[in-house]
């Protein structure tokens, strides 16, 4: 990957720019334990809808009665 240098101050301006999604997806990028934490958790999801233990998508998207 090519080095690229910018001011300090242009790298805050571009991080405020970012939308709350964008943030959370560098917050992703720059922590690796929080990074392998969402990849354990998407497995265990994943082995969860395959044995028939998660909520279908029905179930997930109903409304709860108030």
């Amino acid at each position: 990957m090519p080095k690229v240098e910018v001011e300090l101050e242009q790298l805050a301006q571009a991080l405020r720019m970012l939308s709350p999604g964008e943030l959370e997806t560098l917050e992703l990028l720059l922590d690796p334990e929080l990074t392998d934490e969402l990849k354990r958790r998407r497995q265990e999801g994943r082995e969860a809808l395959a044995h028939g233990e998660a909520l279908s998508e029905e179930e997930l998207l109903a409304s709860t009665p108030e």
